[in-house]
């Protein structure tokens, strides 16, 4: 089995901000050369996340609202007693939600889906610069 490891870049405005991260991911199984396999996707840090969506304006605005009910951003949090910075919601949802997601591909292809996107969410409360580290490994 052959692993290799890529870093994927993506400017987001934080505030549940949501990219559609699928055509990279994509381009990056095809430049690995691998027909068969996983790719294994992971965000580093605390204020972001990894999952899949039907990326599309209704799903993607009613995603966001979820957040803003279940974990609404003008609540008080400890986070921000302790450091200043005013996202502790941005940690409790990233938290939530995950920062790695793992996807099968055949052929060179993702086997997504027909309606599934694969996004990254950043929760912070600011633009950010955002890596995606994806192992891609299989033969």
């Amino acid at each position: 089995m052959t692993v290799k490891t890529y870093t994927l870049q993506f400017p987001t405005r934080g505030h549940a901000h949501v990219v559609d991260v699928t055509g990279a991911v994509q381009k990056t199984i095809r430049e690995s050369g691998l027909m068969a396999g996983i790719v294994a996707l992971f965000v580093p840090g605390s204020t972001a996340a990894l999952t899949t969506i039907e990326y599309e304006d209704g799903a993607i605005h009613d995603f966001q609202r979820l957040f803003d009910e279940i974990i609404a951003a003008n609540r008080e949090y400890a986070h921000n007693e302790r450091w200043g910075d005013g996202n502790g919601h941005s940690h409790v949802r990233a938290s939530l939600l995950g920062p790695s997601l793992t996807v099968p591909f055949v052929d060179g292809s993702l086997l997504l889906g027909t309606w599934q996107q694969i996004i990254l969410v950043d929760f912070d409360n600011r633009s950010r610069q955002r890596a995606v580290i994806a192992q891609v490994m299989g033969e």
